[in-house]
């Protein structure tokens, strides 16, 4: 017994030693896991970032973009080659983009702390010159002359001949917004009442954000009101025209001096169910150089201060159907004129669109000209552009959309440009009326379609006509670059142009 006692012991003294051994080599307590919370604070589609109390939502799109009759992406044939309307101009233009967003929240004892950026990666086919990093439109059809004349063209910052952008990035913080957004001057819809097409008149733009510090008062109740300042060198500065030195058809060539004082911008909302109203203003200083842009001695006019005024109304809840809306603006300029011309829009530099080897027709609409010795003569413009949008099912829906927009120039511009009495423009050769005051009217129309929730098909058509008050003929240089020959009596009249437009959509 005394044996089998020993052995007894033994055996559970060797276990007890064995247990405590494998005890040691395990850890004392286990670290909790961090998982992915729900974010439900801001909307659906956020989440915790894990370890903080910063919500963060991650969205973006792709896009295939496919323009019939156009040069550049979705803004019509209205200058350069594609106003050349001959071999020159491209049958149509092909994009790919792919845009990601980042989006994060903090709640904190000043109210939410946002940080919003989106960015995106593109290519696109045929003659085509990319914005760049520093947001300046390059559109041949915006400064008069085109970009490159071979279907590839590379350009500085380019990646692999496609392009990378910062659309958004700012920083909102206790009523503040900091950094690369929309404009406070646009409506909320930005170029798109009902529309996909960016070439729209008749409003604020800047659909890809512009540097810009404001400051928003809630009052309750849905209304707001906001007053901030924007750089205007982007995106705001359509010409300050110097008549005294040569440049394309005669209207001189822009003559800017530095900018030394942003755009000031401020706007009111009332938002509720039935829809929402905006009034918006902004002041825009107009510095130009120098009358011999080549010699400071020479001195130049003083700088003059344009401003801008816009109402937008949108309509929900109409007879027509759930979901339908009716979307309208109206804006008057004066030497700011990109408030109405928008960036993407045609004419807001200089621009002519020929029909066929004899005809021509010109629009024209900077902030300013100028001759020799004289001061500023701020160009004054109006406009307006909206849509009804109307759902037919929860899969098709369709918009019918126009814009339109009308440049005068004053008596002291006229007679710098067209000489006394109207009849003689020397850079032209004018045998006729010289008129510079012209009109944009536009009317489109789309249908979309969308088989499954977030891809969506549109297909878009677009009419954009340019009625100008010139009368008779002018004969001019040649314009090798599009392929226009010289000393040829060019009709002054008349012009217009059509895009189809088709896109697919995949939202996430």
């Amino acid at each position: 017994m005394k044996m089998v006692r020993s052995l007894i012991l033994g055996s559970a003294a060797g276990l007890v030693a064995m247990s405590g051994a494998q005890a040691a080599d395990l850890p004392v307590k286990a670290k909790a896991v961090e998982y992915v919370r729900i974010c439900s604070l801001y909307g659906a589609g956020f989440y915790y970032i894990p370890g903080t109390d910063t919500c963060i939502k991650l969205g973006g799109y792709l896009r295939v973009d496919l323009g019939v009759n156009t040069n550049g992406v979705f803004t019509g044939n209205t200058g350069g080659a594609g106003g050349a309307q001959n071999r020159f101009t491209d049958g149509f233009v092909w994009r790919s983009r792919g845009d990601e967003t980042v989006d994060t929240r903090t709640a904190t004892e000043y109210g939410v702390v946002r940080t919003f950026v989106d960015v995106y990666f593109q290519w696109t086919d045929d003659n085509y010159a990319s914005s760049g990093f520093n947001g300046a439109t390059q559109y041949g059809a915006l400064s008069g002359t085109y970009a490159g004349s071979t279907p590839n063209n590379g350009v500085s910052g380019n990646v692999a001949a496609g392009e990378v952008g910062v659309a958004y990035a700012f920083i909102q913080f206790a009523g503040f917004t900091m950094g690369r957004a929309v404009s406070q001057f646009s409506a909320p819809w930005v170029n798109y009442p009902g529309n996909i097409t960016d070439a729209l008149v008749g409003g604020g733009g800047t659909i890809t954000g512009v540097n810009q510090f404001n400051y928003t008062f809630q009052f309750g109740s849905g209304m707001s009101a906001s007053i901030g300042v924007q750089d205007p060198t982007a995106f705001f500065q359509a010409g300050v025209n110097n008549l005294g030195v040569a440049g394309p058809w005669g209207y001189g060539s822009s003559d800017y001096g530095g900018t030394s004082v942003p755009d000031i911008v401020g706007q009111f909302r009332v938002d509720q169910a039935w829809g929402l109203f905006q009034a918006s203003f902004a002041a825009h200083e107009n510095n130009p150089a120098y009358y011999n842009n080549s010699n400071e001695a020479l001195g130049g006019p003083d700088y003059k201060w344009g401003w801008a005024g816009q109402l937008a109304l949108s309509i929900k809840n109409i007879p027509t159907g759930p979901g339908d809306t009716i979307n309208v603006q109206g804006v008057y300029t004066d030497g700011a004129t990109r408030y109405n011309i928008q960036d993407f829009a045609a004419t807001a530099g200089s621009s002519a669109v020929f029909s066929g080897l004899t005809g021509v027709g010109f629009g024209f609409a900077p902030d300013s000209v100028f001759g020799p010795n004289g001061s500023q003569q701020l160009i004054q413009t109006w406009g307006m552009r909206g849509a009804f949008n109307h759902h037919w099912d929860p899969y098709w829906a369709s918009s019918l959309f126009g814009a339109y927009a009308s440049v005068h120039y004053n008596d002291a511009a006229k007679t710098l440009m067209c000489g006394p009495g109207g009849t003689v423009v020397t850079a032209l050769h004018l045998t006729g009326t010289c008129n510079p005051d012209y009109s944009i009217a536009q009317l489109g129309a789309n249908t979309s379609w969308t088989p499954v929730k977030n891809l969506t098909f549109t297909v878009e058509g677009l009419y954009t006509w340019l009625n100008q008050n010139y009368t008779g003929q002018a004969t001019t240089a040649a314009a090798e670059s599009v392929g226009k020959p010289g000393n040829i009596a060019y009709n002054l009249q008349d012009e217009g142009t059509w895009t189809v437009m088709f896109r697919a959509q995949r939202n996430w």
